[in-house]
């Protein structure tokens, strides 16, 4: 009984969750929003040989806590008010790589190295926006992401 219930909310319409991206392994880690703040920025650490080691979501004026590894260079992408992230492109090897974000007022900014196997995720329907992120990671940085998608 329970596996049938965790397989009907894996694929009810209220699942926000797509693909995962990356090879995965090691510690998961969930963000996403707890109450009414939309999502304002993503900051991202990158390491000396371009390993993309942890992330941080912002919503409204607040910070999340970091997920990955410690260290890294940090780099951030701030949305403007109304503007909202519409799809991301990324690359992985062993570790997450490279994320290209794409908004909705046609601006994109990237973070990492142009290497490895490429990815693209989207919102299931239009008119949603990334609201969260999740994924991996260990020892060296994210080994897996994947994007969480509502309306705003």
């Amino acid at each position: 009984m329970l596996l049938w219930l965790t397989l009907a909310l894996l694929w009810s319409s209220t699942c926000w969750a797509d693909e995962t991206f990356g090879p995965g392994g090691g510690t998961y880690f969930m963000i996403s929003k707890n109450n009414e703040d939309e999502l304002t920025g993503i900051r991202v650490f990158i390491g000396p040989v371009g390993l993309i080691k942890s992330i941080q979501v912002r919503y409204g004026s607040s910070w999340s806590e970091k997920y990955g590894i410690p260290g890294g260079k940090s780099y951030e992408l701030l949305l403007q008010p109304g503007e909202h992230i519409t799809r991301i492109f990324g690359r992985y090897r062993k570790f997450i790589q490279r994320l290209t974000i794409y908004t909705s007022r046609g601006n994109k900014t990237s973070f990492g190295k142009e290497v490895g196997k490429g990815f693209f995720a989207t919102p299931s329907q239009n008119r949603k926006v990334l609201i969260g992120v999740y994924g991996q990671y260990r020892l060296y940085g994210l080994t897996s992401i994947g994007f969480l998608w509502d309306y705003p």
